[in-house]
């Protein structure tokens, strides 16, 4: 896929940030990345995006793209996602005319294919491009390139935006996507590498990997998680004995008739 010019939509993750060294390896000065601020992206995602750009020379631009304020985004219906990129690939396309960019890309990869990903409607809407995928590469593809051409990003883990941790039909507010970000960081801080922390009303839903459960085995840590999300506005935290997966959420459209696996696909994991 040649492109003259590019704007890439970049969130500082695995995919995103593979494709955006990528394209200024090639196209150097017409190649730049535009980054969301939102109350569903966290601070800490988008100084690591700043400072990418920073460190590589590369034109970056943040607009402010605040999804509670599309009509319908915060009663969290199942196409959530489609109404988010609608809006901000329509902000990007701005910015990139007004830099005189040709294209408009995303880092969506061939794995994207294998959930419920509404999103990726926007993408074809919006005429997006989306070179990861058309190249047929896998995240784990992605990740090895990206390690040997020594991106810190290789083994990041897994990131969505925060608006994926509600129950479809669950009202997202601002107050409630602050308790998931703040449980998630303290998480983060206690040294668990990979988790989610699902909104279920009063309870804190705790996803992580099997690193994650032998941390939270000890007693003391799991003690301290407990007061601490109560102090956050949790009444109870359970841990999910499935532990970490993608779209974990898309896992209850099965049994209410919506669109399952099989159907159109979006651009990030919950």
């Amino acid at each position: 896929m040649e492109l003259g010019s590019v704007t890439v939509a970049f969130s500082g993750g695995v995919d995103s940030t593979f494709l955006l060294k990528t394209a200024h390896d090639v196209l150097g000065r017409r190649a730049m990345a535009v980054t969301a601020r939102s109350c569903s992206f966290p601070e800490r995602e988008l100084r690591e995006a700043m400072n990418f750009c920073e460190s590589e020379g590369i034109e970056h631009a943040i607009c402010d793209s605040e999804e509670l304020e599309i009509e319908g985004f915060s009663d969290n219906p199942t196409n959530r996602c489609y109404l988010c990129k609608s809006e901000l690939f329509g902000k990007i396309w701005a910015i990139a005319r007004e830099h005189g960019m040709e294209h408009v890309a995303e880092g969506s990869n061939a794995d994207d294919a294998g959930d419920y990903r509404p999103g990726l409607r926007a993408v074809e809407e919006h005429g997006v491009k989306s070179p990861l995928r058309s190249a047929g590469m896998s995240k784990d593809d992605i990740r090895l390139l990206s390690r040997e051409i020594g991106l810190p990003t290789w083994n990041k883990q897994p990131f969505a935006c925060l608006a994926s941790r509600f129950p479809y039909g669950e009202r997202i507010t601002p107050e409630r996507l602050r308790m998931v970000d703040r449980a998630e960081q303290l998480l983060l801080d206690l040294g668990v590498r990979q988790a989610r922390v699902r909104h279920h009303g009063e309870t804190a839903r705790i996803e992580t990997d099997e690193e994650g459960f032998r941390l939270l085995m000890d007693r003391g840590v799991r003690e301290r998680i407990y007061r601490q999300f109560n102090d956050i506005g949790f009444a109870y935290a359970a841990l999910d004995l499935k532990g970490y997966r993608m779209g974990s959420m898309n896992e209850t459209l099965m049994s209410t008739g919506e669109p399952s696996a099989s159907h159109t696909p979006s651009s990030s994991p919950s």
